[in-house]
């Protein structure tokens, strides 16, 4: 816990800074643009992260898994709420009874989401995005050893490839199905 919520903390908050930036600026028209996330555009990539916030909240106050609900435009505020369960101690312990994996497996799914759709909806915007480093190199080893049950769940798409000397980030976005080079 005390090494993965800081990186959780400033994805989390540098996603919800993307999102606030999105609907404040980008209108009503934006809202159905394309991401790198093929199943979503824009207003659809945002209602996910609304779930993803809501879902990791339930889970780590021992609940069920959530369905997600329709857009509401309230992720910065889910976010918040999620990082404020998440810095318990407690939750960190053990294995969640809704989702069946080990509270630490989820807490880097978390990150993961994070990490990788603050990129696409940046990308999907045109608004600058640099994730935090360190945030980048746990979510790529932790993505290393999920990739495959990723795909098998329908989480990551199929692979794409990328020079092995890529950056890191190009490298997890290319190991979970995102193309580094995505333009809308």
């Amino acid at each position: 816990m005390d090494d993965m919520m800081p990186l959780m903390r400033r994805a989390t908050e540098q996603t919800a800074d993307l999102v606030r930036t999105v609907v404040r600026t980008a209108g009503q028209e934006r809202l159905g643009d394309p991401t790198p996330c093929a199943e979503f555009d824009v207003r659809g990539l945002i209602n996910h992260l609304e779930w993803v916030a809501e879902m990791f909240e339930s889970v780590g106050e021992g609940g069920p898994r959530v369905e997600q609900g329709p857009y509401a435009g309230d992720f910065p505020e889910r976010a918040e709420r999620t990082l404020a369960v998440w810095s318990r101690p407690e939750v960190w312990e053990g294995v969640s009874p809704a989702m069946g994996m080990p509270m630490t497996t989820l807490a880097h799914m978390f990150l993961v989401d994070m990490v990788v759709h603050g990129w696409d909806l940046s990308r999907a915007v045109g608004e600058p995005y640099e994730p935090d480093a360190e945030a980048v190199e746990r979510a790529l080893d932790f993505t290393g050893q999920m990739a495959e049950m990723g795909r098998k769940r329908g989480a990551f798409g199929p692979p794409v490839a990328v020079p092995d000397d890529a950056p890191p980030f190009d490298r997890l976005l290319g190991l979970i199905g995102r193309d580094p080079a995505w333009k809308p």
